[in-house]
């Protein structure tokens, strides 16, 4: 029988794997939408999409570690999200700097929900450690989208 704190513990948790998967989509569909193709940026998204494969299945393995099943799918903010870039796009002719900035609008809302993750005071000290780190990278790789859409300025 799960207690209350595994039950919070992997509330959490599934939220944070189903923004992950958002972030999966969504790099793979701005990876698709970049008529302009940037070898630079492209290798961005496909190492973004690796690291938050990497973050969920994380996630996912503390979730069945405590007896709870991992989260499948996508936040309905992450669709409600991918349906505005798609409009974004059709009407941007998908240039490097739109689908940046499109990204970094994702990796923020990413920082926004690890940050209130880490607010629920229940978390066991390994799950709030793990998600410190991912959340630093995370950051480091908003810093990075931010970075590329500086240079295009």
């Amino acid at each position: 029988m799960e207690t209350p704190t595994t039950t919070i513990t992997n509330e959490v948790l599934n939220d944070l794997i189903a923004i992950n998967n958002d972030r999966i989509e969504g790099y793979e569909k701005a990876l698709k939408e970049m008529k302009h193709t940037n070898a630079v940026i492209s290798g961005l998204f496909k190492k973004m999409i690796d690291e938050s494969r990497e973050f969920r299945n994380a996630l996912g393995t503390e979730v069945q570690a405590a007896g709870g099943n991992m989260e499948t799918g996508t936040t309905a903010a992450g669709k409600i999200f991918r349906t505005w870039m798609d409009f974004k796009f059709a009407f941007s002719d998908s240039d490097p700097k739109t689908v940046l900035s499109a990204c970094e609008t994702g990796e923020e809302a990413a920082q926004r929900a690890y940050k209130t993750a880490l607010e629920h005071k229940q978390l066991p000290e390994h799950i709030r450690s793990l998600l410190v780190e991912q959340k630093a990278s995370l950051k480091a790789s908003l810093d990075q989208i931010r970075s590329y859409y500086e240079s295009l300025k």
